[in-house]
């Protein structure tokens, strides 16, 4: 089992930062790859970004170029660094671990970005 919890959410005018915190916990060493998605109100989840552990990252296009994947081996943490954010940035935040054949999610965290 592996718990998931989100934290860095708010509120931000368009062309600021956040950076999103994800903190694992449970049987984390098993995990092969974390990621981050997001859900917009009446949307379905799309996916951000995504690091493979000890290698790649990929994101989408969407993103490309203003958010940056990160994590923390030690701390077990994975972060999510966004920049000119936009009003289309607008969702709840979703961190995802891969451990297979299991995916974990958490419960999300909303940031909402103001024009």
């Amino acid at each position: 089992q592996v718990q998931l919890v989100e934290s860095g959410g708010g509120l931000v005018q368009a062309g600021g930062s956040l950076r999103l915190s994800c903190a694992a916990s449970g049987s984390s060493g098993r995990i092969s790859a974390m990621g981050w998605y997001r859900q917009a109100p009446g949307k379905q989840r799309e996916f951000v970004a995504r690091i493979i552990t000890g290698g790649s990252t990929n994101y989408a296009d969407s993103v490309k170029g203003r958010f940056t994947i990160s994590r923390d081996y030690a701390k077990n943490a994975l972060y999510l660094q966004m920049n000119s954010l936009k009003p289309e940035d607008t969702a709840v935040y979703y961190c995802n671990a891969e451990s297979f054949p299991v995916d974990y999610w958490g419960q999300g965290t909303q940031v909402t970005v103001s024009s």
